[in-house]
């Protein structure tokens, strides 16, 4: 097989890989609420700071797992850490699906956060194939299959949930199951034995993970932003199905087709209007662009009075597509090749720290403003705490990179 043959092959599965996961993602997304409520017999309200802690749970484990995870892909490859987080995704939707005590259900949660490294070893194995100044475009390739996953996954959920609650999961399971075989025979390779590194416990762990960043001080500061703007970008995963439940009352398949409305969106805004908008504005100021929709359309949703009102709002949300792939196109630009895997981890720890402090703060903040007795009854505080922190991360993310476009301007052209 050809060279440019095989990284064409590599980037399809990496994309059909994430569109899989995604919508096995996504499918138990509309019924999760109502999984924990048959399992604890507890309300909206308090299952929703259950949910909270199922997602730190995860993101705990992930955290310290994932820079480990990227290290090994630097020396052995990114084919077998991708293989093994593929099939934890499955195991993990089994045993949620058997699930009968809340106990059951953390411990597929955690056996997941361990082995999970699918989006950054796709987004290593991206950075390996693509040279740089196409990495943003192939990183919005990546968004794309997000958004078609977020398409297909949770309508179905939606439909599969309100037919039998845990048919989800099974469902869930089946496709990562399933892409693992796809994989095992088709994934090839993309990290040449000359690019590999020793692994280091002495990098490979969180703090030595993060020492690390200290040769590329551009990069710790937005590393800090993605931090901040992951914090608030959580309330979808993490609150969304119980604010729309408990705001418009809707049910299992009104809320998989409003994620699957925000798939759509996110399909347009990453696998097509990005290859257009950051060849004329150059990676920081789409990063910008996308900041600016994320703080404003968080802070509509809070307040949306109608059905309507809301899904004008998610359109706006759609352009929050922007920031990960002009981000990463950012750092992937500072990293040499050998150090990619590692820098995905970085990036993957940092989202799992966002993932830990984002869906519990966001959670609690639900809990506290819905539960009997709240000073004033808001379903729509999580979001705004989101907006809130999305602003912060705007306005964190133009000072980091006010160099970048200064030099822009005095080139003439925008930068990757």
């Amino acid at each position: 097989m050809s060279q440019p043959s095989s990284k064409r092959h590599a980037l399809t599965f990496v994309l059909i890989t994430v569109l899989l996961d995604v919508i096995g993602f996504g499918i138990v997304m509309p019924v999760m609420p109502r999984l924990l409520q048959e399992i604890t017999g507890l309300g909206l309200s308090e299952t929703s700071s259950i949910a909270g802690y199922l997602l730190v749970s995860y993101a705990v484990l992930q955290f310290v797992f994932a820079p480990v995870l990227g290290n090994l892909s630097d020396r052995f490859g990114r084919r077998p850490v991708l293989l093994a987080s593929l099939c934890a995704y499955g195991v993990n939707y089994l045993i949620m699906g058997f699930a009968a005590t809340l106990w059951v259900l953390f411990i597929g949660r955690i056996f997941t956060g361990i082995a999970s490294a699918t989006h950054a070893t796709a987004s290593a194995v991206i950075a390996d194939v693509t040279e740089p100044e196409e990495r943003a475009q192939n990183f919005g390739m990546l968004g794309m299959a997000f958004g078609v996953g977020f398409i297909i996954g949770p309508a179905l959920g939606g439909l599969l949930g309100d037919w039998d609650v845990r048919a989800p999961f099974f469902a869930a399971a089946v496709l990562a199951l399933a892409n693992t075989l796809y994989g095992f025979f088709v994934m090839k390779e993309t990290l040449s034995p000359e690019h590999r590194r020793p692994f280091s416990w002495a990098r490979a762990n969180p703090v030595g993970a993060f020492m690390q960043l200290r040769h590329f001080p551009m990069l710790g500061g937005l590393v800090g932003v993605m931090f901040i703007y992951n914090i608030g970008h959580h309330v979808y995963p993490a609150n969304w199905n119980f604010f729309t439940m408990a705001r418009f009352d809707w049910s299992g398949t009104e809320i998989g087709l409003s994620m699957g409305f925000v798939g759509l969106m996110m399909a347009i805004v990453q696998g097509g209007l990005i290859r257009l908008v950051i060849p004329k504005l150059g990676a920081p100021r789409t990063a910008f662009v996308g900041f600016t929709a994320a703080a404003a359309s968080f802070l509509g949703l809070a307040f949306a009075g109608s059905e309507a009102v809301l899904y004008s709002w998610l359109v706006v949300s759609a352009l929050a597509g922007f920031v990960m792939p002009a981000v990463q196109s950012i750092v992937t630009n500072h990293v040499p090749q050998n150090q990619q895997g590692e820098m995905q981890g970085i990036m993957a720890s940092i989202n799992s720290v966002g993932a830990i402090v984002g869906p519990l703060a966001l959670t609690q903040t639900f809990a506290y403003f819905t539960a009997p007795g709240a000073p004033i009854y808001f379903p729509g505080a999580a979001l705004f705490l989101a907006g809130s922190l999305s602003l912060i991360a705007l306005a964190l993310f133009a000072l980091n990179v006010r160099g970048l476009i200064q030099a822009e301007v005095l080139s003439g052209s925008p930068s990757a």
